[in-house]
């Protein structure tokens, strides 16, 4: 006898059982209403590139994560770990077929080779949202309104989102001598949170050269004050914004985008924090990352910021961009521990229980009504028992059972159930059957 295979899924890979899949799809449904809503389309790109391309700007430590190897071809590939580097791709080779600005949503896998963990797996959706074609502070700030929108949309509002700006830092960074070290500094900074204040000046000290005083000025600029606007003011006095001009320029660019949110109403969910600088060597200019704050130690759920020179490395001209990424994934195991993700194990509004296998063709009929006037419904296919069926029904969280009898198939009328309370409305019309499902 053959011996049997043992089924089994590799370590940071899961399989999604159907009410953890409804969970994911409904929650990529309202993102999607959300970026629609914004003016965003979306688009796809391979699954597989070429390691050169998703590799060719970025540092060791991305590389130990990229899933690479050679494919039958001998063409050295890798599965893509994020959306925006295949996303720069796509706009080098798409780009006389694009407008501009363009602004893409993208909802897809992606894979990662790190350490699985909560809310961490080898195997992730994100879902990302760009644009294209602008380097204006109203593009920084759409991005920034999207998040807090798309996540409401999804019933997360409880959030801080906690931004910065690159050019402001690196114009400090210059101040202290420390630009040729920029990329270190920042990945430092970068893991406050995880590491400590402590780990963070002992790693700085010794990448520059075991100067404290430099190091200490470091954690002088990234601890920032106690308001958005004192904190921009200790930015810019650090980074000499009066003499600067770049520094000066990412300072105004950081109050165009306040101003813009005081505007909107939506200034209080937006902290300046001088230690977010995001790891990634390709972002410019704005920063963010977004926290639950029943949970802060889940990470961030949503980060991203302005890269305009990324798809600079696939073609000569210079295409502004700004954008931002949503750890599905992470999310919904943040709002599984706060008991705030919708459970659901089907789309189903209500289940024909089969009575009896000669109305199976009358089943139907009352099926195809229900789903022409908008009505998700299905038929059970066998006459098992009532309580059996009750059972798979309430298993799938179908909220209304209806029940018909051979007398009320010769009279057109049924029986509609709710399963949770057990209310019941008998001898009723398919059509007032229809009203009563839309009104709840």
């Amino acid at each position: 006898m053959e011996t049997l295979i043992q089924p089994k899924v590799l370590k940071g890979f899961r399989d999604f059982l159907p009410e953890a899949e409804i969970k994911r799809t409904l929650l990529q449904e309202k993102l999607t209403k959300a970026f629609r809503a914004y003016g965003f389309v979306p688009i796809d790109t391979p699954v597989l590139e070429y390691s050169e391309i998703l590799l060719r700007k970025s540092n060791g430590e991305t590389e130990k994560q990229v899933f690479r190897f050679e494919d039958n071809g001998k063409r050295d590939v890798a599965l893509r770990f994020d959306l925006t580097v295949p996303f720069a791709r796509f706009v080098a080779e798409h780009k006389d077929e694009l407008y501009f600005p363009f602004k893409r949503y993208h909802i897809a896998k992606v894979w990662r080779g790190e350490k699985p963990q909560a809310g961490r797996y080898r195997e992730f959706v994100q879902c990302d949202f760009d644009m294209v074609g602008s380097d204006s502070a109203c593009a920084d700030f759409e991005i920034l309104s999207l998040m807090k929108s798309a996540l409401a949309a999804i019933g997360v509002e409880d959030i801080t989102i906690r931004m910065s700006h690159r050019g402001v830092f690196n114009a400090f960074l210059k101040t202290i001598g420390a630009t040729d070290k920029s990329e270190d500094v920042l990945r430092i900074v970068d893991k406050l949170a995880k590491i400590g204040e402590e780990e963070v000046s002992r790693q700085l000290t010794e990448l520059l050269d075991g100067d404290s005083e430099k190091s200490g000025k470091v954690l002088e600029f990234i601890k920032g004050a106690d308001s958005f606007d004192a904190t921009l003011d200790v930015m810019a006095r650090l980074a000499k914004a009066d003499t600067d001009e770049d520094a000066a320029k990412a300072v105004n660019r950081l109050k165009e985008v306040r101003k813009m949110m005081e505007a909107a109403g939506i200034e209080s969910t937006f902290v300046l924090d001088p230690s977010i600088t995001r790891g990634l060597d390709y972002y410019t200019g704005i920063v963010y990352e977004t926290f639950l704050n029943k949970l802060p130690s889940i990470g961030s759920v949503c980060s991203g910021g302005r890269y305009d020179n990324l798809a600079g490395l696939y073609m000569k001209d210079r295409i502004p961009g700004v954008g931002s990424s949503i750890g599905l994934d992470r999310l919904i195991a943040g709002l599984d521990q706060l008991e705030a993700a919708e459970a659901r194990g089907s789309f189903l509004d209500a289940e024909i229980f089969c009575m009896d296998d000669n109305l199976s063709v009358h089943y139907q009929k009352v099926a195809g009504q229900l789903r022409e006037a908008g009505i998700a419904c299905e038929v059970f296919p066998d006459a098992k028992k009532i309580g059996q069926q009750y059972t798979v029904a309430e298993k799938k969280g179908i909220p209304f059972g209806i029940i018909i009898k051979a007398e009320d198939a010769e009279n057109n009328v049924l029986t509609l159930k709710n399963l949770k309370t057990r209310e019941q409305f008998e001898k009723i019309s398919v059509s007032k059957c229809i009203e009563k499902l839309k009104n709840n």
